[in-house]
């Protein structure tokens, strides 16, 4: 059996996200895939079953199912006709320094993110408050008012509030705040350095902890290790240089602390996909429109 690695593109640029709707006239079967992204299923008429791995969810009008980032799934329409929104999105592009030790709910270095499905299960009007969520994230992706990239955002980080926030039986949830509070000053110089190569070395004192209980403490906590979030952060800044600076390529990389330009790339594709000259032509083009 061939597992499909689906491809999600992304309508706008500036938003790594897709959402639709979708309907089903007849019973329909869609065989086991994945993806990098994270699947929120909200059913509007109809019923869908959903198998996660060795899970099944059975969802009617009103239910919503939550799946992680690459986790295997299939499903199948009953009780045509079928009517849902999905709602598919790149869970990392929607934190910021300030928010990025939360993403650790959502690494599923324990529990997969499926887990979180008792949530909207046990509780009607949370599920209600969610669906809301994910039906004004369809309204604005649609509408495209104004400003709709902000709205779409803020939507996306109140679905994740809910998510944190209601895990009572903390399926997803990893270190407490003291921990939190003693990777501050390492995440304080991250941002500060951003132009230098900072060795794990260098922030291991910061955390007054050694090489081998840092590394593995970090991961845990943020859900990257130390190297994956210092590249995200990197790549993060240079998105934001080459939409505001006349740089060259070469110039971008040496401002961000990557002058290893092969090294750079690689690092700028696993993050979008591109390369730092087509995200810019994509994002510039898209802007004028």
């Amino acid at each position: 059996m061939e597992i499909l690695n689906e491809k999600v593109a992304y309508e706008n640029p500036l938003l790594s996200l897709k959402i639709y709707t979708a309907t089903r006239h007849h019973d329909a079967y869609i065989d086991w895939h994945y993806h990098r992204e994270v699947e929120v299923l909200l059913v509007n008429e109809g019923g869908l079953d959903v198998d996660v791995q060795e899970e099944r969810y059975r969802l009617e009008a009103g239910d919503i199912a939550l799946l992680g980032s690459s986790q295997l799934h299939r499903d199948r329409s009953f009780g045509v006709p079928l009517n849902y929104i999905v709602l598919q999105f790149d869970l990392e592009q929607f934190f910021d320094s300030s928010t990025i030790p939360f993403m650790r709910y959502f690494a599923e270095t324990q529990n997969p993110l499926s887990s979180a499905n008792y949530i909207f299960q046990e509780n009607p009007l949370l599920r209600r408050e969610a669906a809301a969520c994910i039906r004004a994230i369809l309204r604005e992706a649609t509408d495209k008012r104004i400003g709709y990239e902000l709205a779409v955002s803020m939507l996306i980080k109140q679905l994740l509030l809910i998510i944190i926030r209601n895990d009572s039986k903390e399926v997803l949830s990893g270190q407490d705040d003291f921990d939190r509070m003693r990777l501050r000053p390492v995440l304080t110089f991250v941002e500060n350095h951003l132009t230098d190569r900072i060795q794990v070395e260098e922030v291991c004192k910061l955390a007054n902890m050694s090489y081998y209980y840092f590394v593995k403490f970090f991961k845990k906590s943020i859900g990257l290790s130390f190297t994956e979030y210092v590249n995200y952060r990197k790549i993060k800044w240079a998105e934001r240089i080459l939409l505001t600076k006349d740089l060259s390529i070469s110039e971008v990389g040496e401002r961000i602390g990557m002058p290893n330009m092969a090294h750079f790339y690689k690092m700028f594709r696993k993050y979008n996909d591109c390369s730092p000259k087509e995200f810019q032509k994509k994002m510039l083009a898209w802007g004028r429109n």
